[in-house]
């Protein structure tokens, strides 16, 4: 399936709170000029709670004609409803799909034998390949690695995101898998040694901003070259850091507006960035070599 990182893009607004699609195209482009492996559309990071059901229909089906085969495209479709993320799934359906990504299902805490269900139900109703999200800083409810590993025998399931930055995790699902069952990290901190230890890639938030660095990055700790990893890893991780000081993605749609591909619109209930950051956030920009607009 896929190797290095995938890019868990924002969705971005106009001043009217619509999807700004002249926007959209501008961030595929960016994308596919900066060697992003894959783009994660109406993920989390794309604001997905607060799309409706036809804006979330609509921003795929567009995602997919504006890259026209130049990216693959992973769709957001997971939500706390089994139903609700079956029929969206069903809906969004689209033979130029690379595949699906859901998120572990947030407020209900579902038991690991709901969770088992909820995946394998999933799986069974759709036609392409399928990527769990374990996020539980989020969702509360953990995916367990012995879940995971019941999980990784479906032919539809071919990986899963895992956002605990936890090492130790990583190896215990790494023994309980197949070689071929796909684990990206969520956690761009972790990203190198998550590499280096035997994952895949990742599904990144800094990629949004620095595309071909995390690129390049993931592609260096798969090859082994330790000491090129660390030294861009360090440049990296006060973005990574400046990212997070306020809910994703509220951040980095700040961020990329400041590089003049976006407008700086957010839905509530997320606000916008904290001024008390700006500054932090345009040094963190520079430091990992991010072309900042005219006007910033």
């Amino acid at each position: 399936m896929f190797h290095d990182s995938l890019v868990a893009l924002v969705t971005p607004f106009d001043g009217n709170n619509r999807v700004d699609y002249s926007s959209l195209k501008r961030l595929v482009d960016f994308h596919v000029e900066q060697g992003t492996s894959a783009i994660v559309v109406a993920g989390t990071t794309g604001e997905s709670p607060t799309l409706e059901r036809a804006e979330h229909i609509e921003l795929i089906g567009r995602a997919i004609e504006i890259a026209d085969g130049r990216i693959p495209v992973v769709a957001g479709t997971g939500s706390n409803s089994t139903s609700q993320s079956i029929e969206l799934s069903l809906a969004v359906a689209d033979p130029r799909i690379a595949a699906y990504m859901a998120v572990v299902p947030y407020y209900n805490k579902p038991t690991q034998e709901g969770l088992f269900r909820h995946y394998t139900a999933i799986a069974d109703a759709i036609d392409k390949p399928l990527l769990m999200y374990n996020v539980p800083g989020r969702t509360v409810t953990d995916l367990l690695p012995e879940t995971i590993a019941r999980l990784a025998s479906h032919e539809n399931i071919f990986g899963v995101k895992e956002a605990t930055g936890d090492m130790d995790r990583l190896r215990q699902i790494r023994d309980l898998v197949s070689e071929d069952f796909r684990l990206y990290s969520g956690d761009d901190f972790t990203l190198r040694p998550f590499i280096e230890q035997g994952g895949d890639g990742v599904v990144t938030v800094s990629g949004n901003l620095a595309p071909r660095q995390v690129a390049t990055l993931c592609e260096l700790a798969r090859t082994g070259d330790a000491e090129e990893a660390r030294r861009l890893d360090e440049t990296l991780q006060p973005l990574n850091k400046s990212l997070f000081v306020e809910s994703n993605p509220i951040p980095v749609k700040w961020a990329l507006s400041e590089m003049g591909l976006i407008e700086p619109h957010i839905r509530l209930p997320l606000t916008p960035f904290s001024a008390k950051y700006h500054e932090d956030m345009r040094s963190a920009m520079r430091l990992a070599g991010v072309s900042l607009g005219e006007n910033a």
